[in-house]
């Protein structure tokens, strides 16, 4: 069953369609629409595209023959009103590491956290709170959720944010698009990128945006103040330990990180793209193909 609402957070004061030309870097957004049908694509996004698209399949079988859900959150980005589309995939499979011997587990807000034994679950993952074994691709959903539904006070022990895993993946995603401009909806700043792919000796780019991390709106400012491009910036972040870091630097660190972002990204505010600062891109790079999935 599903179950997102509790105490709104007190506000604080802080001072300080699919993209028609490719952009990198930091954006401000707010979300529009979540795996929108043919209706939405052209009310809501502007797009035109047809009714055998591959858009619009949002489920699917992995090559394991589990059952797959691929959701689609497109974000509007508040300035230019670009759209971008930010992409995330659960498998119907509860998520374990490689050898086995741990499960991922996760709570009643979205928290997640691994261990070989549910009795090993530490007391801040577990205590007033709910939980249970996770499935494959929550974490990153409820990573992006949490930070888009950032009016809930998750400190408070009557927040919940919790989907139906069940209803969610025979593709009913409407307790998510009820969430948009709802009373706990915020803009998100994410990390628009291109995702370069060669094959046969052919480049093809992509728009797209890192599902691994987000930002409240008014952490995008760091990122005027400070150049985290620069190796000696981001080398003194992984000294410090992760209880130190700031939400901004923890953002840092993942994106650059050995598991971070492969795409070609800035970390300064976004901007179009230019093919000749990606040094893996070719100069012959080919059109997006909009009946591709990836699109």
């Amino acid at each position: 069953m599903s179950a997102i609402g509790g105490k709104k957070k007190e506000t604080q004061n802080y001072e300080g369609g699919q993209a028609s030309s490719k952009y990198i870097g930091l954006f401000e957004g707010k979300v529009v629409a979540v795996n929108p049908d043919l209706e939405q694509y052209k009310e809501i996004l502007g797009m035109e595209i047809k009714e055998d698209s591959k858009a619009l399949d949002y489920i699917g079988e992995n090559a394991d023959g589990y059952k797959t859900l691929r959701i689609d959150f497109w974000l509007e980005e508040i300035k230019n009103k670009e759209k971008f589309k930010i992409t995330f995939f659960l498998e119907d499979r509860e998520r374990e590491n490689k050898d086995g011997s741990k499960k991922q587990y996760i709570n009643s807000i979205g928290m997640c956290s691994w261990a070989s034994d549910e009795n090993l679950l530490q007391d801040w993952f577990k205590k007033d709170r709910e939980y249970r074994e996770a499935f494959v691709g929550e974490e990153d959903l409820y990573t992006f959720m949490r930070t888009w539904l950032g009016n809930l006070d998750y400190r408070d022990a009557e927040t919940t944010l919790s989907l139906d895993f069940k209803k969610l993946m025979r593709g009913n995603v409407k307790d998510l698009r009820d969430q948009i401009n709802g009373e706990w909806a915020t803009s998100v700043v994410a990390l628009a990128t291109v995702k370069t792919v060669i094959k046969e000796e052919e480049t093809k780019e992509y728009q797209s945006v890192y599902n691994k991390a987000f930002l409240p709106s008014y952490a995008l400012k760091n990122f005027r103040l400070v150049d985290y491009s620069s190796s000696s910036v981001v080398s003194k972040l992984r000294d410090k330990k992760q209880k130190e870091l700031k939400p901004h630097e923890r953002f840092v660190v993942n994106v650059t990180g050995e598991y971070g972002c492969k795409d070609f990204y800035i970390l300064k505010d976004f901007k179009e793209y230019n093919q000749g600062d990606n040094l893996i891109a070719s100069s012959n790079s080919a059109v997006l193909n909009e009946e591709d999935a990836s699109y």
